[in-house]
């Protein structure tokens, strides 16, 4: 099992309420889409000393399953409104 952890800072002149929440739906609504991933979890964050907005945890098969899942056309979907607003991100992965 591997565990994908990735954080997001997001332009500020850039995100609203409305595309905010639309990522989080996004993302939320993969598990099932996706047969390689097993779970997800998002949460903005709410430590305003913190310089990251998001966080997402998921839980997938194997690293043949984490490639699967970057390049699947839902996960793309979202990715592509991530994008967007996108300042930063940083990702560590590691297995279970």
């Amino acid at each position: 099992m591997i565990k994908h952890i990735v954080l997001f800072k997001f332009k500020e002149n850039l995100r609203s309420e409305e595309k905010l929440a639309s990522i989080k739906e996004g993302l939320e609504g993969l598990p099932g889409k996706i047969e390689s991933l097993k779970k997800i979890e998002v949460g903005f964050n709410c430590n305003p000393e913190e310089k990251y907005d998001l966080a997402l945890t998921a839980e997938l098969e194997d690293m043949e399953g984490l490639k699967a899942y970057a390049v699947h056309p839902e996960h793309l979907k979202v990715s592509a409104v991530i994008r967007e607003i996108l300042e930063e991100r940083a990702c560590v992965d590691y297995e279970l």
